[in-house]
């Protein structure tokens, strides 16, 4: 395989779109913009794939769709679809008005609805995975160039904080999301925890494995290396226990996927899974004590965040079963004020949206998972899908998705892309198998006739 050039440009205007937006992320960032350019390029990429397909042939050359809606794209339209309708069910009926209607609904449209227009852009706009990758490895550069002024910031004597953007008037989750910050002190342990550009550490150390996943896929080497170093850095300074699990977990598994089409592989697990019998104690009591020693080395996290499931458990089921609560709800001091509703997404999604809610998310995600993981193991081509389905769901057990989609927007689009290279090939199948299928009708047809 040939190494990628140096140089890799856009060709078109959704690449460019794209790969600008990754380029100048943290520039965009110093402002306190991400938040606001996030779903703006939702919307526009989205806008201009329909605009694509209502206009076919009509449209400039080099932004023709590659072909019709995937399937598992469609479901991602008709999940976060569903959210909105359960977000205005449940509005009313907890009776929270209209001006609280709208403002919800905006929310959507800047939260939930990025995991449809993203993965729609993505399988409609003739958009290159390299385009991505290299942004991404881009993105990368920066980090590792600002790296040494963040991580001496806290002994020098510089500020947690640089300032709040006057953007956060537009409206928004919280004021950190338009803050810029050299680092966060743990209150924990009063250690300084870097959170580079995103609105706090767990979530820097998620984006690192997506950066990880990302430069995995770059051929060109210096680049590669580049992405590697920025991702590995955010994982660690970050100094979350979710990054350093999906720095493993993400990363290696979808390589270790085609094994299970090896017949050697099915032997060994045969062999380990026999040996259990004599060791399987042993692992099980190591494995929990591991599991303990993880909860334990941030036991105040852990503890806020089960009692907010908890909370947000019981009320779900006894008081909005159907279609939640409309709304997060204001925490008591026994989870240091954390709203009902955040810091986990499923369980957040059964408080605020109800059953409805939760299976809107569900279907497609696992839908895609399931496709990344056939394809992951048949071949390269489904391992960043998968890395990135994977980090997807380990981020939604310990943050709310909605609210950091306008972050995860490289890899949505990359889950496009792959729906439209699944569809591609069974087009080009059934095509295969229409033409041989036709040829032999002829060839039948003139042995009658001979």
């Amino acid at each position: 395989m040939s190494a990628a050039p140096a140089h890799l440009a856009p060709q078109n205007l959704a690449e460019a779109m794209a790969f600008k937006a990754l380029r100048w992320t943290w520039p965009f960032y110093f402002v306190g913009a991400l938040y606001v350019v996030g779903p703006v390029l939702g919307w526009l990429l989205g806008g201009l794939a329909m605009l694509s397909l209502y206009l076919g042939p009509a449209i400039h050359p080099g932004l023709r769709a590659k072909g019709a809606v995937p399937g598992v794209v469609w479901l991602w339209i008709i999940g976060m679809l569903v959210m909105l309708v359960a977000l205005w069910v449940g509005h009313v009926d907890w009776g929270l008005g209209l001006k609280q209607t709208i403002k919800s609904s905006i929310g959507w449209a800047k939260g939930w609805a990025l995991l449809a227009l993203f993965p729609l852009a993505g399988a409609v706009l003739p958009i290159r995975r390299e385009i991505l990758v290299r942004g991404q490895c881009v993105v990368g550069a920066w980090t590792l160039a600002l790296l040494p002024v963040l991580f001496a910031a806290p002994y020098v004597g510089l500020p947690e904080k640089i300032f709040t953007s006057p953007l956060k008037a537009i409206g928004g989750p919280g004021p950190e999301y338009f803050s810029v910050y050299f680092f966060t002190w743990d209150p924990a342990s009063w250690t300084p925890r870097w959170q580079f550009y995103a609105p706090w550490s767990p979530f820097a150390a998620l984006l690192g494995v997506v950066q990880v996943a990302f430069a995995l896929e770059e051929r060109n080497i210096r680049w590669r290396a580049t992405g590697l170093a920025a991702g590995t850095a955010m994982i660690l300074l970050s100094k979350s226990r979710m990054g350093l699990v999906g720095l493993v977990a993400c990363t290696i598994g979808p390589r270790l996927l085609p094994l299970l089409l090896k017949g050697w592989a099915w032997q060994l697990m045969a062999a380990l899974a026999a040996s259990l019998a004599v060791v399987g104690t042993a692992l099980v009591r190591m494995a929990l004590d591991g599991v303990a020693a993880f909860k334990g080395a941030r036991a105040d996290s852990t503890r806020v965040r089960e009692t907010l499931q908890r909370i947000a458990g019981e009320r779900w089921r006894e008081e909005a079963f159907w279609f939640g609560h409309g709304t997060v709800h204001p925490g008591a001091h026994v989870v240091e004020y954390m709203p009902i509703g955040s810091h986990h997404t499923w369980w957040g999604l059964l408080f605020v949206k109800g059953l409805v809610g939760l299976f809107a998310l569900l279907v497609p995600l696992g839908v895609q998972t399931l496709l990344a993981i056939v394809d992951a193991a048949k071949g390269p081509r489904g391992r960043l899908p998968l890395s990135i389905l994977m980090t997807i769901v380990l981020l939604s057990f310990g943050e709310n998705l909605e609210i950091e989609a306008y972050m995860l927007w490289p890899g949505l689009v990359v889950l496009g892309i792959h729906a439209a290279e699944l569809a591609g090939e069974r087009r080009a199948a059934g095509v295969q198998a229409d033409w041989r299928g036709a040829a032999g009708r002829e060839y039948v047809r003139q042995e009658g006739m001979a």
